[in-house]
């Protein structure tokens, strides 16, 4: 199941390229059709998955040989963790497809590079052969690439290059790493499951510490964290509504996914060594992104920076799950750990749903500038109600998704770090003064004579939105079913399992 679900929309894809006559109408309901097999797919391997004490970290695993050489074999398998991530990327890849797009005429290329996309991501989530897992990272580059430099507006060439270039050298510094990780291991393997075991890089001496960097700075800036994260802004500016959703609720996870995947997991020792200055990165990601974000006079670029802001909550957790273990501290860096893969779903759906939403304003008046509206509760409340509710969610209100992440990540990290978790918590204040302003100057106060026209939700949007928060809440008021899940994967890397 886990192959069809990343070879299904790859084939569809190729289908949408190599049907010429094929209309918009058509290409949508193929693309539409494709991006929700794996999604059910992925249901049913979540039905079948065995979160009981003493289950394999690992399910449904297959495997084929492809580089026997190198060890190198399609492989493929599930944790939690993954499967959690997983299944958030292919709801949100549905919902991104399903949302109505200007396709300026090229509407069979448009929707194919969203299921190559969609593919590769799930691939780099599903994969346990780390050759695989660079491969698929390394192609995620050009699905997204073409979606912001074909369908992109304003400086969307430039946004586009500087994105791929950015990234590109990011992944380059995690191919090194590889390497170094790989060749210290005997005999040589690529299997992800081997190298957990293994632990090839053990301590922390000069070699473990120039690989780990490589690692740590390749998935900073995919994360992205501050200094890294320049590249950001500019691309979900000029992207789409549906690729800036997707930009950030599932590329911006590859690199956060893989900090625990790779040498959180693989070089524990190494890690734990440097926990603490990457705790305090994440801790002026958290800060600086919600500073910058509050002083963005534009709705897309406001958005974006809050994506750095809520990355620098998720690593935090990743920092302290890493920290070297003291007396008691076991519970709390799983504790850590589980909110921020947590952290990485509710983000998903939450910033997922915040730029469909700035694309719903795109697409009705090309205009972000939020000084230019006002009082739109008035002609559009359902869109209203959506923001305010993808708003909420996103600065941490309780009974809601954001808020159930943030509250372990900080729990956790008060067992190991508490004076970062006490600094970090201010964060949480600046976002809601940034989403508490936009609310009001978007859909309160005197409406403008040219917004007596400005159409509310069609029921398109309204069942697309209504999806993803419809999770956002059932996440917040009963969160155990997908805590489960995530701690099942959690567990064995914090050693409380």
């Amino acid at each position: 199941m886990l192959t069809l679900s990343i070879l299904i929309p790859l084939l569809a894809s190729l289908v949408l390229a190599l049907t010429p006559g094929l209309g918009e109408r058509a290409a949508r309901w193929t693309a539409v059709t494709a991006s929700a097999v794996p999604l059910v797919l992925l249901v049913f391997v979540w039905m079948r998955f065995d979160t009981s004490e003493g289950a394999p970290v690992f399910q449904s695993v297959a495997e084929v040989g492809w580089i026997p050489t190198l060890n190198v074999a399609w492989r493929v398998g599930v944790d939690g963790m993954s499967l959690a991530i997983a299944l958030m990327s292919a709801l949100l890849f549905l919902a991104a497809i399903a949302w109505p797009a200007e396709v300026l005429g090229r509407a069979r290329l448009y929707y194919g590079w969203f299921l190559f996309l969609e593919s590769v991501s799930l691939g780099l989530f599903l994969t346990l052969d780390l050759l695989v897992f660079y491969v698929f990272f390394d192609l995620s580059l050009v699905g997204m690439y073409f979606l912001i430099c074909r369908w992109g507006h304003g400086q969307a060439q430039r946004a586009a290059l500087k994105f791929f270039i950015y990234t590109l050298a990011g992944s380059l510094a995690i191919l090194l790493a590889i390497l170094g990780l790989v060749l210290a291991s005997d005999p040589i393997t690529f299997d992800m499951r081997e190298l957990i075991a293994r632990r090839p890089l053990g301590g922390a001496d000069l070699r473990a510490s120039l690989v780990l960097a490589g690692f740590l700075v390749g998935f900073a800036i995919k994360t992205p964290l501050v200094p890294f994260h320049t590249w950001l802004p500019p691309a979900h500016v000029d992207a789409p509504g549906p690729a800036s959703a997707i930009l950030a609720g599932v590329l911006l996870k590859m690199g956060t996914y893989g900090m625990v995947r790779v040498p959180l997991s693989m070089m524990p020792d190494a890690f734990a060594r440097y926990a603490l200055p990457i705790g305090i990165i994440a801790v002026i990601s958290i800060l600086w992104g919600a500073l910058v974000a509050y002083a963005q006079p534009n709705l897309k670029r406001r958005i974006a920076y809050t994506s750095v802001n809520h990355m620098g909550y998720t690593v935090l957790g990743i920092a302290a799950a890493g920290a070297l273990a003291v007396n008691g501290s076991e519970a709390g860096r799983q504790l850590a750990l589980t909110g921020a893969v947590t952290e990485m779903v509710a983000h998903g759906l939450i910033t997922g749903a915040l730029f469909l939403i700035a694309g719903a304003f795109w697409r009705r008046t090309e205009d972000y500038e939020l000084s230019h509206y006002g009082g739109l509760a008035s002609v559009a409340p359902k869109l209203s109600a959506m923001t305010i509710l993808a708003a909420f969610a996103s600065l941490g209100l309780p009974a809601l998704a954001g808020f159930v992440a943030e509250f372990q990540i900080f729990a956790g990290t008060f067992a190991v770090y508490p004076w970062l978790a006490a600094i970090g918590l201010l964060g949480i204040v600046i976002t809601a003064a940034l989403f508490l302003t936009m609310v009001q100057q978007l859909f309160f106060g005197p409406l403008p004579e040219d917004g007596r026209a400005f159409p509310d939700l069609d029921a398109t949007e309204t069942w697309v939105l209504g999806a993803l928060l419809l999770l956002v809440v059932l996440i917040g008021v009963y969160p155990r079913w997908l805590l489960d899940l995530i701690a099942a994967g959690a567990a064995p890397i914090t050693g409380a399992g």
